[in-house]
This record gives C-alpha cells, structure tokens and sequence, in this order.
C-alpha cells in the first residue's frame, strides 16, 4: 500500500540531518506495516496530480497556522476535499489535524489558553494514551460531520474521525523525546512560556504511546483500503 505524505513544514535545520525531516519520522514511525511512501512538498508549492497517486494519504505537522495567508493553503484543502470525496484514507497530525477541520468547515485557532508542549495524557476510545504534543494553535468549532474520538483536559477536540475514512490527531506520535529536545532548544526559546518548556522538559525520559498509534494508523490505513 502506497502512502502520499503531504508534508507542510520541515524540521529545523539544527535537527534536520540528525532527527531527519517530517516525513522522514512518519516512514519511522509507519516502518513495518508494508507501506511504501511518496513525499508531495505541499508547503514548497509541489503537489500530487491527483487523488489516485496514493492509496492512502497523510498531512504532517507544520510551524505554520492552517488560517494563515499562503498560497499553497487553498490548494491543499482542495486536495483535502478531493481525497474525501474519493473516499481515500486520510491521516491528518497537528498541522494536518487543523487543516482538514478547516477544510471540511471547522475554525482554527490560536487558543486562548496557550501553548501545550512535551508529554500529554490524553483519552482516545476511552482508552489512556501519553503522547509527545507541541501546539498553540487548536481546532476550535467542529466541522459538520467530525466526531470526537479523543481529547484532554487542555485539548477537548484532540482527535477527530470524519465518515470513516479520516482519522486526525493534535498531538504527535512521531516526534521522539529526542525532537521534542531539540523543539525546546530550537524553536521553544522566547516563543514558548519558559515554565512550559522546563515541564515539557522534566517528562523527556518518561514513556509515550507512539507506537500503540502507529498501529492504529496503519490499522485504519488498511482497513479502509479494503473497504
């Protein structure tokens, strides 16, 4: 099964070599599951031809806003759209969590109560899950149609499920206590509040779900391209 990862940001440069690019963690995160990848660099202007490159398609995280003015935004909720109405697996993280609501009729925004970094405790399926979450901005009204399939405390439309065939998550599952470090160093200092960073960062050496949802994600993945 080919997946299409719409990559809509990139790593810093610092990390980059090391840690590697966005889409370069999800094929870590997704390795063993039997998927080949294609990259589409959305955020530098380079999209697929359409709907059918993929099998399945995934939207990355993004140091970008999903309200803000670029050029390569409409075009990707068209794509969105597109791979909706084809009835095409969809997984948006983060970034690509914000940009399907917005497509599908939802608001993003930056959320009034601030940034939410490093290890969160959230309940998917009524089930416990920690993962690694590095966001300001949140899905703040509901696109017609999405249903809520995870929250926590900070984050109450966190993961999101829309007719069965896409599946969306805040936090992200493929940043490594190792990135999120490297987030704190990189892009943390003097944007994010500092107290936030010094928690985010006392939870680096405790355990996360990362793969439990990697194997949800390729699990939906196959499901819905057997359907």
């Amino acid at each position: 099964m080919k997946i299409g990862i719409l990559r809509t940001g990139h790593s810093p440069e610092e990390l980059i070599d090391k840690l590697g690019n966005y889409d370069t963690m999800f094929e870590r995160l997704l390795a063993g599951h039997g998927f080949t990848f294609q990259t589409f660099s959305v955020v530098d202007g380079e999209f697929p031809e359409g709907v059918q490159d993929a099998d399945g398609w995934l939207i990355t995280g993004s140091k970008h806003g999903a309200y803000e003015d670029h050029a390569w935004i409409p075009p990707l909720e068209d794509l969105i759209r597109e791979i909706h109405a084809a009835g095409k697996p969809l997984v948006g993280v983060c970034f690509g969590h914000q940009i399907i609501a917005q497509a599908m009729g939802g608001k993003v925004e930056k959320f009034k109560g601030g940034w939410s970094v490093g290890r969160v405790n959230y309940m998917l399926d009524g089930q416990p899950v920690a993962l690694n979450a590095w966001h300001q901005d949140q899905v703040t009204v509901l696109p017609e149609g999405a249903r809520v399939i995870g929250q926590s405390d900070f984050c109450k439309y966190a993961m999101l499920a829309y007719d069965d065939t896409i599946w969306t998550i805040q936090p992200h599952p493929e940043f490594s206590p190792e990135f999120i470090d490297g987030l704190i160093r990189t892009r943390g200092k003097g944007v994010v509040p500092d107290a936030h960073l010094e928690a985010a960062t006392t939870t680096l050496s405790l355990p996360v779900d990362s793969a439990n949802i990697a194997t949800q994600m390729a699990q939906f993945f196959k499901s819905k391209a057997r359907a």
